[in-house]
């Protein structure tokens, strides 16, 4: 059985009829109906979702396996059971990459380090706002448990294929082979406004402490900035992708 917290990947689930599959069996639990598990619980029932109210020590009881952050389910859960095992979100990194290579125009996001999960569900709003492919993360250096990157991602990682891998560098050489062009981001690189994008692009980003691992540094064809004006030393990590992600589809796009 599958468990999901927040209002933002419930809702999200619902409205993409997650769960709704042949054999699957969603249900609602709550505890205190405040106005938005009101409104949750309205959407639920137009789409023939059953709801029931226990307390918050039964919903304690059913979330005491999840990740911190998933713990924290602010008086609802969303249950299914018998559905697949396998995430529709998450995909299996040669095979979508192999696949990818074979497109004209494909966009590929890898985060190094990025251990805080608000950081990495930004990201991956952003990568579903302006059209990533493939984002993909470190099995260990990162955030890579599925409860806690679809409660951060505010449900966007149902939409982003996600690929958790074991090696970073491995999978850079693997996209380089097929012809795909890999930029780190680095408040040291040229201009990403001066750049010419490759259309197949994969942008790296680091920890906003230590940034990109040396190695995997080493390994990317070109390091990008943001130029900017402020007092601060650079943006918050999740920004910055956003902001480059803007530049980068842009470009893509007019290709």
């Amino acid at each position: 059985m599958r468990v999901v917290t927040g209002f933002h990947a419930i809702e999200e689930l619902l409205r993409t009829g997650a769960g709704t599959a042949e054999g699957a069996k969603p249900q609602l639990l709550y505890s205190k109906p405040g106005p938005r598990i009101k409104k949750i619980l309205e959407d639920a029932k137009k789409r023939g979702i059953h709801a029931s109210q226990t307390t918050d020590r039964e919903l304690d009881k059913l979330t005491a396996n999840l990740s911190e952050t998933a713990r924290n389910h602010r008086g609802i859960v969303l249950t299914i059971s018998g559905e697949a095992e396998k995430k529709q979100n998450f995909v299996q990194f040669d095979t979508f990459a192999e696949e990818l290579s074979h497109k004209d125009k494909a966009l590929v996001v890898i985060l190094d380090s990025i251990t805080d999960p608000h950081n990495t569900g930004a990201i991956i709003r952003s990568c579903d706002q302006f059209g990533a492919d493939l984002v993909v993360i470190p099995e260990h250096r990162g955030v890579s448990e599925s409860d806690v990157i679809m409660r951060s991602s505010a449900g966007a990682a149902a939409w982003v294929p996600v690929a958790v891998v074991q090696n970073l560098n491995r999978s850079v050489e693997f996209l380089k082979q097929r012809g795909f062009w890999v930029y780190g981001a680095d408040a040291d690189g040229q201009s990403a406004r001066q750049t010419e994008f490759a259309p197949k692009t994969v942008l790296v980003m680091g920890s906003e402490g230590s940034g990109i691992a040396q190695l995997l540094r080493k390994n990317c064809d070109a390091i990008v900035s943001i130029p900017t004006c402020g007092k601060l030393d650079s943006l918050n990590v999740s920004v910055a992708t956003g902001v480059l992600l803007y530049e980068i589809s842009g470009q893509l796009q007019s290709k």
